[in-house]
């Protein structure tokens, strides 16, 4: 690839503009490249299967920033978010290899590339963008927001993918809550908090339940699909982990099926996004332990808090958890 600056010249054009922090930041080549896969991919929908790519991107930078190249356009749309200005707004790009990920958060499947020496794919389009809170670092450009773009190609894709020395995208509507970063992880808790917390999202929507979604965050930063959901429940850093995230040690340990309690989970954590699931088992509906009621967010339907016998069949891939984090 040819260059119009030098690489070190490059840099120190960016850092008067961004915050010099690369050093304390995560590299894109060590993050914007994943895509997941069998064991981080999952944002779970119980529907078909999906692939999986594993991706980085590039290291260097071929023109300067432009501010001004950009056109914005602005319109007042009614949703999910309220009613407010929506944008859609076209900037350019730069480098090669960007993953563009299935949902904000860069550890979903990659959905597709971003190359600016391929026809089409040397501008984005952007309706709106989310401040994840994780920043990812490029080239002395770093930056906490993901893009959503409606071409070349949908999805998400982290903002240090433009070609502007803003490190959000200029004019474009931030939809987790009015800009702010993402809730940092909380410590403790009891069950009773945690139920709680999951039985918002059954009337958050104007008094509905959340909608579900792998590619949107809620208001509140977390991810509108079923293990963004348990995260949002737990109180683990927004937008959530995925549901192979939520058996690790660090977050759960497996218990036996009978020792199930109130804010417990019982997790399928094999296949893919599109097969694994989630829920938080609440109570027993019988002294025989037949079924359980529960609250989850699953496809096509939205939070929901209903009676479930996942984990309980023969041979089923639901197994039981138990959250750290509870001090009861």
């Amino acid at each position: 690839m040819t260059h119009s600056i030098s690489a070190s010249r490059r840099r120190t054009l960016l850092r008067k503009v961004l915050p010099a922090v690369a050093a304390a930041g995560i590299g894109a080549t060590g993050l914007v490249g994943c895509s997941g896969g069998d064991d981080t991919a999952g944002h779970d929908a119980k529907a078909g299967k999906g692939g999986k790519v594993a991706e980085k991107s590039v290291t260097s930078r071929d023109t300067k920033a432009r501010a001004g190249d950009s056109a914005l356009e602005l319109k007042t749309t009614t949703g999910e978010f309220g009613t407010k200005a929506a944008a859609t707004a076209d900037f350019p790009t730069w480098g090669t290899r960007w993953v563009v990920h299935q949902s904000a958060d860069t550890n979903s499947p990659s959905v597709g590339m971003l190359n600016k020496t391929a026809p089409g794919q040397d501008r984005i389009t952007a309706d709106y963008q989310v401040n994840t809170g994780n920043k990812v670092c490029e080239d002395g450009a770093c930056s906490t927001y993901m893009a959503h773009i409606t071409g070349p190609v949908g999805g998400f894709v982290t903002v240090v993918a433009v070609d502007i020395p803003e490190d959000s995208l200029p004019g474009v509507p931030v939809q987790n809550g009015g800009g702010e970063p993402p809730k940092p992880p909380q410590t403790g808790g009891t069950r009773a908090e945690a139920l709680q917390r999951a039985a918002t999202w059954l009337t958050a929507d104007n008094g509905g339940r959340v909608p579900y979604s792998q590619a949107k965050v809620w208001k509140d930063g977390y991810r509108q699909d079923c293990s963004g959901y348990v995260s949002m429940a737990l109180g683990l850093r927004a937008p959530g982990t995925n549901t192979m995230g939520l058996t690790s040690s660090s977050i759960t340990k497996p218990i036996a099926l009978g020792d199930l309690r109130p804010g417990d989970l019982l997790i399928d954590a094999s296949g893919d996004n599109n097969t694994r699931h989630v829920v938080m088992f609440e109570k027993w509906n019988d002294a025989g332990h037949t079924s359980y009621t529960s609250y989850e967010q699953r496809g096509d339907f939205g939070t929901d808090h209903t009676t479930r016998r996942y984990g309980l069949e023969p041979g089923s891939e639901y197994k039981p958890y138990r959250p750290l984090k509870f001090t009861d």
